[in-house]
């Protein structure tokens, strides 16, 4: 584990439990992801918190942001109104990371979205994806986005077959 940094902003993801099994699978994962100090609680929380001796608090970085793990049982569950996007740059990329989540328990849904075993939202979205909201040719953007609305995981071939019609 490296140094804890004292960020001046960083992410904060409640989860019931588990933290450091989340922290684990996302440093095992994701590239530039470092688990950096695992936090006991010093005393009993209160409500569904963590006992004594428990993980409380995770601190790490996902993909180079500063992030906070913390257990706070299941008073505030995990939705998506928060999400990482994971940009690809290819199948390849893309399918590593899907299978990955969704292999581990996770959950797909729509249009590159999936959700982690912990309930954590995830788009992975690759590059070729992002692409078509540039392209000059409104019908193409349209073409593209169309066949991405019937995806779960993206297909680049799909999308990129779709763009040029």
């Amino acid at each position: 584990m490296s140094e804890v940094p004292n960020p001046k902003n960083q992410i904060c993801l409640w989860y019931k439990d588990d933290a450091e099994a989340a922290a684990n699978f996302y440093a095992a994962t994701f590239p530039d992801t470092e688990v950096l100090h695992v936090q006991r609680a010093p005393t009993d929380t209160p409500s569904d918190g963590p006992e004594e001796g428990q993980v409380l608090m995770v601190s790490m970085t996902i993909m180079g942001i500063p992030t906070l793990l913390l257990v706070g049982g299941d008073t505030f569950p995990q939705s998506e109104n928060f999400s990482f996007q994971v940009r690809t740059e290819d199948q390849a990329e893309t399918d590593r990371y899907w299978n990955a989540i969704v292999g581990n328990g996770g959950q797909e849904s729509q249009c590159g979205w999936c959700k982690d075993k912990w309930g954590l939202s995830w788009q992975i979205t690759p590059r070729q994806l992002m692409d078509i909201y540039n392209d000059p040719d409104p019908a193409a953007t349209k073409r593209a986005m169309q066949a991405m609305f019937a995806m779960k995981k993206i297909d680049i071939a799909a999308i990129e077959a779709a763009r040029r019609g």
